[in-house]
């Protein structure tokens, strides 16, 4: 099995800094200079917009909404709509090296969006791969309760010599991210189903980010040798160096 850095850890504070962290993240691996690394952390209130969303007429009004609710709107660097979570949710960043990331993405976003789920079930949800009906950030390889609500939303960045394939698990308290994506939604003018979002807490009342972080780490340990490890003094200094690139001004 190949060799994944695993960093755990409570977040840096800022969501934009999180987010510039992964980019970061990526770039490093791509080059060569950072090992590939799976990233697990909570962050606190954020709503993170993809580059589709900052195009819409509505962006402005839809990030002033996100802080109207007490989130921290930002950029992030994978596609997808806009996605928000909290510091009861767990956050996936895995950066990867790889000499042809493009080839094979559907079947990573398939392949991964499953060992998500698998980790989920290992908690006792009937966690499936597959899109819900009229759930946000809509995706083949959302993963979701019994078919009915949304848990996980995945997302993918390539670059030359590299893939970053992002999720973000709410486990608890999904009232907060349903009421903010409500307004944020409204504002950028796209139709949704509040009733998609759910939490991981739904079907098991138990259920803790610190338990989701295990069971996801357990998975992917299964998959790779994990060598336990931090965010370096050049990770951050890179992410701080491109922090305005995920940064939205008010």
């Amino acid at each position: 099995m190949s060799d994944l850095t695993l960093v755990r850890d409570a977040g840096l504070g800022s969501g934009a800094l999180d987010v510039a962290v992964a980019h970061a993240l990526l770039q490093r691996v791509s080059r060569g200079e950072a090992p590939s690394t799976l990233r697990l952390h909570r962050s606190g209130p954020t709503v993170a917009f993809g580059r589709l969303d900052a195009l819409r007429p509505g962006f402005a009004d839809a990030a002033a909404a996100a802080r109207g609710r007490g989130f921290e709107p930002v950029l992030r660097a994978p596609g997808g709509r806009a996605a928000a979570y909290h510091d009861a949710s767990v956050v996936l960043e895995l950066a990867v090296a790889d000499p042809d990331p493009v080839t094979g993405v559907q079947e990573r976003f398939a392949d991964l969006g499953e060992a998500m789920a698998g980790a989920l079930r290992a908690l006792g949800v009937d966690a499936r791969v597959g899109e819900v009906p009229g759930e946000f950030c809509p995706g083949p390889h959302s993963v979701n309760a019994g078919g009915r609500t949304k848990l996980v939303g995945t997302a993918q960045r390539i670059v030359r010599g590299g893939f970053l394939f992002a999720a973000s698990v709410v486990v608890r308290e999904p009232e907060p991210v349903r009421a903010v994506l409500v307004d944020v939604y409204a504002a950028l003018g796209l139709e949704w189903d509040p009733r998609t979002a759910g939490a991981v807490a739904d079907t098991v009342p138990e259920a803790t980010a610190g338990a989701v972080e295990e069971a996801l780490a357990a998975a992917f340990g299964a998959r790779h040798t994990l060598v336990p490890g931090a965010l370096d003094a050049d990770t951050l200094a890179a992410a701080r160096a491109r922090l305005d690139r995920h940064v939205v001004p008010s």
